[in-house]
């Protein structure tokens, strides 16, 4: 009996060694799946690469399994069923059939992580504001308002060091250079939204220009936000620094190489997977 005992163990422990990654898949705590478009411009490719090479890394750490494609057609209810965190990289869905399945599966208790321009929209441009529940009242920005430039790092000031996703970050923190936006709608106003971060008065003027309207010298500029109705939060950074001036796109910084900065998304996303 002892003989037969020690050899299924000997053979559960054979096969765990020769499929790791289904062992991997039976161990993680939830399955992300980042969507992404990666092209035009370079700022933004480079995040999307830097992104999906940090988001592998730290997913073996903290023992989830991540995802990631640049086919948004896979944003149906179907494949989303699989996941339990849903990432936008850089843009937003464009066809009603994935715009209409992302907000099912939001309304459904899903949850999401959005950076940077995933949140864009200007009418008239390659991304009009034509998606009225995502724009304003999922994400509660509206349409895209301004933004400085070069991108440039900014002190960032901690508004709610209760909530699980700032809890352990300084009252203040020096983020990465980033191109930082502005929106029409007022997020303060907006009862649903809560913010977390914003840019702290002390790092204006914040930009370089050379136009001056790219270069805040005050304001008010939430930064990390999340919606009170659903299990989202959205980080505005995620623009790395390019050398377009020279023609060789040379990337001048990284988003990921900040342990405040990394903190602070770490954390979000064990939140939001809670």
């Amino acid at each position: 009996m002892l003989k037969a005992i020690k050899l299924i163990v000997a053979l559960l422990f054979l096969i765990f060694l020769l499929n790791p990654v289904q062992a991997k898949v039976r161990n993680s705590r939830f399955k992300a799946i980042a969507f992404y478009t990666g092209k035009n411009d370079p700022a933004h490719v480079s995040f999307v690469h830097e992104a999906n090479q940090w988001f592998s890394v730290i997913s073996s750490k903290y023992h989830f399994t991540y995802e990631s494609t640049n086919n948004w057609d896979k944003l149906n209810s179907e494949y989303l069923s699989q996941f339990q965190v849903v990432i936008f990289l850089d843009t937003r869905p464009d066809s009603e059939a994935q715009r209409k399945a992302f907000q099912e599966y939001m309304e459904n208790g899903g949850a999401f992580m959005g950076f940077h321009f995933s949140a864009f929209a200007l009418t008239p441009s390659g991304y009009p504001q034509n998606w009225d529940w995502y724009h304003n009242q999922f994400l509660g920005s509206g349409e895209y308002k301004g933004n400085t430039w070069r991108p440039t790092s900014a002190i960032l000031k901690v508004e709610d060091q209760k909530h699980p996703a700032t809890k352990y970050l300084p009252g203040t923190f020096q983020s990465q250079p980033n191109e930082w936006y502005s929106w029409k709608n007022d997020l303060r106003k907006n009862p649903d939204i809560h913010i977390l971060a914003s840019i702290d008065s002390t790092s204006f003027p914040l930009g370089t220009g050379p136009k001056l309207h790219e270069i805040w010298h005050h304001g008010d500029f939430p930064v990390v936000w999340t919606n009170v109705n659903y299990r989202m939060i959205y980080i505005n950074m995620g623009h790395n620094d390019i050398d377009y001036e020279h023609g060789n796109n040379k990337e001048l910084s990284f988003t990921f190489r900040n342990k405040m900065q990394n903190k602070l998304v770490i954390d979000a996303l064990l939140w939001l997977c809670r």
